[in-house]
């Protein structure tokens, strides 16, 4: 009789759960070690805020974990009592109490009984032993895998290239928003946003809710704000594949908006498509993508949810959050706080804003050295993992497997899913997308495990 098989799967946000049901659904499939070093399982960053203000940036309808059953998670909603009418934007607090949930299901299940175990600890390397896996554990534990599948979420934020040593060690910087306290922002003084984007709306509503008196100030290079939904609006309009240079694409996209009712439905529409028009890109395109038209696509393509829309428009009305747009100069120690200097767009003088806290808030970094995640670190000097080439986070192959510092994918049971393959991917970072890699990826770790048992080595 052969030993059944085990994956590990490292990190426990919406990736990794996905990830691990998808292999416990497999009949006569491995055992499956989520290994997880937040309190709580299946919420991960995202959905791990009990803010009633941060809600999900997609409507209900569309954030079925499951995309053969579309309506999985409305149906638990109506199961739960929580009122959506299926274009609701519900909290992310209770999408992260539904991703627990079908881990409580799913290991109630007589087909995945006895083959899920929780690991309530942090990774800290990898060593390969024979066919298998050796994962070592922070609390000095350890436990034999035959696959591993990263699922780290997103990277922190990258510094910035001007800030100051001496201010990037100062308590008046906060390098990882979502480790920041907001009951412990200054009562008084100024609070500048380093972003624009999402994560700064997140920032800015946490902000608000704990110091209502605050001035918050958000630069960025652009002042790009995220686009909102409309409470209702026209379906996605079906839409070809855009092909040719990002030129070429954005100019089929402008002429398919302008023909549209609304904007919205062509960006929706091209949605099933980014992917592969993200593949069919070389390099240079990929580049030329992310240096001119990303900050446009992001405001467009990631929005946000009516409600919050408000309080941010609400926010500026107030002159409680002001947005510029500029180049940071430097940023400097500057009597217990930190200075910023600037240079406005638009304008030659530069300016000096003093602020009590600076929070970065631009976004997830791709810098694999400058992670400060030791997995992450280990994995890098063993050559196991290497960066993507427009550095948005590892590098893998169409099948989600880790290519190494070579080039070559030489470890096949070696995985990462999410956010960090975005290289490959580009639209991976939302639950539509994951729910479709993590399903494939699922797939190719039980193929590998299957060749595996097939191999020499294992008869």
């Amino acid at each position: 009789m052969r030993r059944r098989q085990t994956v590990a799967v490292i990190g426990a946000g919406f990736s990794g759960v996905l990830t691990a049901l998808r292999l416990l659904d497999a009949p006569d499939g491995p055992c499956v070690r989520l290994v997880e070093r937040r309190a709580r399982f299946g919420q991960g960053a995202a959905y791990s805020t009990t803010s009633p203000q941060h809600l999900l940036n997609v409507r209900a309808a569309n954030m079925s974990a499951l995309p053969e059953q579309p309506l999985h998670f409305l149906d638990w909603l109506e199961r739960n009592g929580v009122t959506s009418e299926g274009r609701t934007f519900v909290t992310r607090a209770c999408y992260g109490d539904y991703l627990q949930s079908m881990l409580r299901a799913a290991a109630e299940t007589a087909r995945a009984a006895g083959r899920l175990m929780l690991e309530a600890d942090g990774v800290t390397a990898l060593h390969r032993r024979g066919e298998r896996w050796r994962v070592e554990l922070a609390m000095g534990r350890g436990f034999e895998a035959d696959a591993v599948v990263l699922a780290l979420g997103n990277l922190p934020p990258h510094p910035p290239a001007t800030l100051d040593p001496d201010a990037a060690h100062s308590p008046a910087y906060a390098a990882e928003p979502w480790t920041l306290d907001p009951e412990q922002a200054p009562e008084n003084g100024q609070v500048v946003l380093l972003g624009t984007g999402l994560t700064m709306v997140d920032v800015a509503l946490s902000l608000s809710q704990a110091r209502p008196d605050l001035q918050m100030l958000a630069l960025s290079r652009r002042g790009l704000l995220p686009r909102r939904h409309l409470g209702s609006g026209p379906a996605p309009e079906p839409m070809d594949k855009l092909d040719g240079s990002v030129t070429q694409a954005l100019c089929q996209l402008r002429a398919a908006a302008g023909a549209a009712d609304d904007w919205r439905a062509v960006v929706d529409g091209v949605r099933p498509h980014v992917q592969a028009i993200w593949r069919d890109w070389p390099q240079a395109e990929r580049r030329r993508f992310l240096r001119h038209a990303r900050p446009w696509w992001d405001i467009h393509r990631h929005r946000l949810a009516p409600p919050v829309a408000e309080r941010i428009d609400h926010l500026t009305a107030s002159g409680a959050l002001r947005t510029a747009a500029g180049r940071i100069a430097r940023i400097t120690p500057a009597d217990g706080g930190l200075e910023i200097h600037w240079n406005a767009r638009g304008e030659t003088e530069p300016r000096r804003t003093r602020a009590a806290l600076v929070i970065n808030c631009t976004g997830p970094g791709g810098d694999l050295g400058g992670s400060g995640e030791p997995l992450v670190a280990d994995l890098v000097r063993q050559g196991l993992i290497r960066a993507d080439a427009c550095r948005l986070g590892v590098d893998v192959d169409s099948d989600s497997r880790l290519v190494g510092d070579g080039g070559a994918c030489d470890h096949p049971t070696l995985f990462a899913v999410g956010p960090i393959t975005r290289g490959a991917f580009w639209e991976v970072t939302a639950v539509p997308d994951i729910r479709v890699q993590a399903a494939e990826c699922a797939r190719s770790v039980i193929g590998a495990l299957d060749a595996l048992q097939l191999s020499p080595a294992a008869s």
